[in-house]
């Protein structure tokens, strides 16, 4: 009997120790895995502008009366298209209000194509939009090629499109940022010139901005 209870204790710890192994190698796997994914942007597919160019300057009133003009210069703006039947819209609303608190040199549009006002108006009040200037303009969405929401332009201080692109998550929301503090089109495009990876780790996830909770 107690050579039974011998073995099987023998037993019990040859497994755990196994499993350690295993959950180790495992960890490392997805560490390494980690590292060579490449972090994604936002999806550039803009037919009618592209990083560099001069932003339209379009005048918009927003519903609660504030005025702007895209692209004018000054100060840096930051268009986010959206729509209230847009769920993934919906989902980016706290990394909007995250950003609006930390990126306080920003001003943020919010900028729907249109439909019925009130539509709009209670989308505002159900989400605690109400600090936010939310304009409704066809024009600007034609005019900055909007295809598919969500999507966001950061235009510069110059009046510069910095970045721009389908925004599906927050963290394509953030590489606009990201791009415009590094000095390039995407970070699809800052990735792509090294070729040995070294660029990689000069990317810092960290630095973006977490979803407000």
């Amino acid at each position: 009997m107690n050579a039974l209870l011998v073995t099987a204790v023998v037993v019990l710890w040859v497994l755990v120790i196994a499993l350690v192994i295993v959950v180790f190698a495992l960890a490392r796997q997805v560490g390494v895995l980690y590292e060579r994914v490449a972090p994604a942007g936002a999806l550039m597919v803009n037919q009618a502008l592209k990083v560099g160019d001069a932003a339209p300057q379009i005048g918009l009133e927003a519903l609660n009366g504030a005025e702007h003009i895209t692209g004018i210069g000054g100060r840096r703006q930051l268009l986010f298209f959206l729509a209230p039947d847009c769920p993934i819209c919906k989902s980016l609303l706290p990394v909007i209000k995250t950003l609006a608190t930390q990126e306080k040199d920003t001003t943020i549009i919010l900028v729907s194509d249109g439909g019925k006002e009130q539509e709009h108006r209670t989308y505002i009040d159900s989400n605690g939009l109400q600090r936010f200037d939310y304009a409704l303009s066809e024009v600007v969405g034609r005019s900055f090629g909007v295809g598919k929401l969500p999507y966001a332009v950061l235009i510069d201080e110059r009046g510069v499109v910095a970045s721009l692109g389908i925004v599906n998550s927050r963290e394509h929301l953030e590489s606009l940022f990201e791009a415009e503090r590094l000095g390039v089109a995407s970070i699809q495009d800052y990735l792509g010139r090294s070729q040995d990876g070294d660029v990689v780790q000069n990317y810092d996830p960290s630095n973006s901005v977490t979803p407000g909770r």
